[in-house]
């Protein structure tokens, strides 16, 4: 009988830099978890009983690698002073900066992230990661996410990010600033138990070498910080179009971490020749949208991440996001069984 390698000892495969025998499946699958508890979202956010009662619930339907501890975009901003404002459904958020912040500074009265302070939504999310590790069993990995550095810059300065990003117009202070704020929640979210952290970088701009060394050397502060504590970086790159305009700089890049791109019906430009390039590993990312009830592409989606799987061997499939609520979790698993036909 072949031995059944665990999601654990893929984890500290990867770590070593040893490809797995199979990608680990870890969807992000987190706000499902406001519907199943009949509460908004913005209430859910701060519950850690709520949270973990009900991400026990989704486990025991969801055959993926792991949970989704806590997954929320804008967790940095409002621990820095932003107001997350929430549509009179309560379930589409969006960030306001205090009147008295221009676009384009920092905003004031936070100098830095000092660890979980009562009532922070890190410290939710620290609970949640404690509170699992205790119950869960050892094939079963505990995931979080964070803001990446130009992600989060861009955020602090209220750039649109539907907006063609030019680095130049990232100040250093604010990269630098973004680049301590994540490290911080970072330390505080795996030193709780977390086994793989996402990064999730939503929209690059065109680097040159140099601004892409930069970014590369920011991220690697978080991603040797998630590294110390045994657990897996996941670089979560969301914008597809962003990474095809970077892929030759991207790709000269030393990273220790796992590199998610894109699918969404074909494979990510550049990425066939990414298993040769620096012995990188690399993942899929599906869009949240393609496990909607009722989606029509369900056999074009499953057979193009076949293809990626038996042509590149990714090392993780995960989503570019938080699924939504009323996404249909048995599509998710129907989905992976089909991959592993």
């Amino acid at each position: 009988m072949a031995e059944i390698i665990t999601p654990r000892q893929i984890i500290k495969g990867l770590l070593e830099g040893v490809a797995p025998p199979r990608p680990l499946f870890l969807p992000i699958v987190f706000s499902h978890g406001a519907r199943i508890e009949n509460l908004p979202v913005r209430t859910f956010l701060t519950n850690p009983t709520k949270i973990t009662n009900s991400l026990r619930q989704i486990r025991a339907h969801l055959r993926s690698d792991g949970i989704t501890c806590y997954f929320d975009p804008f967790l940095e901003a409002e621990e820095l002073g932003g107001v997350v404002h929430w549509d009179t459904e309560g379930r589409t958020p969006s960030i306001r900066w205090p009147q008295d912040t221009a676009a384009g500074e920092l905003p004031t009265g936070r100098s830095s992230f000092t660890e979980t302070s009562k009532g922070s939504r890190v410290a939710v999310a620290v609970e949640v990661i404690r509170r699992l590790k205790s119950v869960v069993r050892d094939d079963c990995l505990l995931t979080a996410g964070v803001t990446g550095p130009i992600t989060l810059a861009a955020l602090l300065s209220q750039v649109n990010l539907n907006d063609a990003l030019q680095y130049s117009k990232l100040s250093a202070s604010a990269l630098d600033f973004a680049t301590s704020v994540i490290s911080g929640i970072a330390k505080a979210l795996v030193e709780a138990g977390a086994n793989a952290l996402f990064i999730r970088e939503d929209i690059l701009p065109e680097f040159s070498t140099e601004e892409c060394a930069e970014w590369a050397s920011q991220l690697a502060t978080t991603v040797n910080i998630i590294r110390f504590y045994q657990a897996l970086p996941v670089l979560l790159l969301t914008h597809k179009e962003s990474f095809t305009t970077n892929r030759d700089v991207i790709l000269r890049q030393h990273w220790d971490c796992v590199i998610c791109l894109v699918l969404n019906g074909a494979l990510p430009d550049g990425l066939a020749e990414a298993p040769e390039s620096g012995g990188t590993q690399f993942g899929v990312a599906l869009p949240p949208e393609a496990f909607r009830v009722g989606g029509s592409s369900a056999a074009e989606l499953d057979e193009s991440l076949w293809r990626a799987v038996s042509k590149l061997r990714p090392a993780i499939i995960t989503t570019t996001g938080d699924v939504a609520s009323a996404a249909d979790v048995e599509r998710l698993n129907e989905l992976w069984e089909n991959v592993l036909r």
